[in-house]
């Protein structure tokens, strides 16, 4: 297995020109990868499954999903408090303890307020579940090289909520990677992921989005087509 990241190409100086464009530089920045065994691409509804459907068909691997639910900051939704996360029936809960805190100094409900956000949401990862994965199992994790990937990470919540639930499937081998990252959020510590790879992982930006081109909204429907489910969205 890799011991670090797979250096990248250059980065556009302005950017992708889309999810599709990023995923194809992600995937090639990680192929160290293509040969690992029990190979499994996992894709961050919803943003970040075009952009793992593209380094799965450059890894010659299966696609599936890891789905995640941002609990943003009451008085600033855009904002993490944290995030929640499910696969296979496991769950988990990722707070940002830096916003947290602001909130905690605007009001003495926050801690309240923060478990009814992460109930709500976590009772829609399990919707979500259903809906991406309709009656079929998740594909097998345990002792498989896992990469989950995202369109970008703004503060990390999300995709550390999503390693803490798979890395409680045992894979052999986890990998965080997304093209690019929002301040310090590219710094994941060893105990969640194995490797992180990031392309743009100083980027400078103030928003993920502002990394692309075209950044359009994901549909439900778009997802479920990525993964074969239901058959194209325009159809849906």
């Amino acid at each position: 297995m890799p011991e670090s990241a797979t250096p990248p190409g250059p980065v556009p100086p302005h950017g992708w020109r889309d999810r599709t464009d990023a995923g194809r530089q992600l995937g090639a920045a990680l192929t160290a990868y293509a040969d690992a065994p029990q190979l499994l691409v996992l894709g961050l509804p919803r943003g970040g499954v075009p952009v793992a459907a593209e380094v799965a068909a450059a890894l010659d691997a299966p696609l599936d999903v890891v789905v995640v639910r941002k609990i943003g900051y009451a008085l600033q939704p855009e904002l993490a408090a944290g995030a929640v996360a499910g696969i296979a029936g496991i769950t988990g809960v990722v707070r940002n303890h830096d916003v947290l805190s602001y909130w905690r100094s605007r009001s003495s409900r926050a801690d309240t307020m923060f478990k009814a956000a992460a109930e709500e949401e976590l009772a829609e990862v399990r919707r979500r579940e259903e809906l991406f994965r309709p009656g079929t199992p998740v594909r097998a994790v345990p002792g498989a090289t896992v990469i989950l990937v995202d369109d970008g990470l703004a503060t990390g919540s999300t995709m550390r909520a999503a390693l803490g639930v798979v890395r409680r499937l045992a894979p052999a081998w986890l990998v965080a990677a997304a093209p690019v990252a929002c301040g310090s959020a590219a710094d994941i510590p060893a105990s969640l992921a194995d490797d992180v790879v990031v392309p743009w992982a100083h980027s400078g930006l103030d928003a993920v989005g502002l990394a692309y081109d075209s950044f359009p909204e994901t549909t439900d429907a778009e997802v479920r087509a990525f993964l074969g489910v239901g058959g194209p969205p325009w159809l849906q």
